[in-house]
């Protein structure tokens, strides 16, 4: 298998996620710390350090009104955001009313973290590296 890189990595496994509400979708994001790439109004690129996130409209997609799509209860997916220290987004998740998953927690696979869900039902887990005795990496 060849292993030269045929774009940089932050090109690679993009998720896109399907919305009912483009802009309420784009400002929940901005509110976590998305960077706004493109914004194409029923199609939209958001990043994290570079690496890309598409919010597409279900409108532009399906011929079912948004409204008729079921929410799910729980994510069937997520994506992970690695961040420096994780109860900072636990606050600011808190302040803009996120709807909580999993709430935040020290974790047996090395990691302090939660996750939420976006407007539609999809997950976030943001986390922080924890150090050998328990504590986030960086603290003392």
């Amino acid at each position: 298998m060849n292993m030269n890189r045929y774009v940089d990595s932050t090109e690679q496994l993009v998720v896109e996620i399907l919305v009912r509400d483009t802009r309420k979708s784009v400002d929940f994001y901005r509110l976590l710390g998305f960077e706004l790439i493109r914004d194409e109004l029923d199609f939209v690129e958001m990043a994290w350090e570079g690496h890309r996130l598409f919010l597409a409209g279900l409108e532009a997609i399906y011929e079912i009104p948004p409204s008729e799509v079921p929410r799910p209860q729980s994510p069937t997916a997520n994506i992970r955001v690695m961040v420096p220290t994780v109860d900072d987004c636990w606050q600011r998740v808190n302040e803009i009313g996120a709807r909580i998953v999993e709430p935040i927690g020290n974790r047996t696979y090395g990691l302090r973290d939660f996750t939420i869900a976006d407007p539609d039902g999809f997950g976030i887990r943001f986390a922080s590296s924890l150090s050998v005795d328990g504590r986030r990496a960086g603290t003392a």
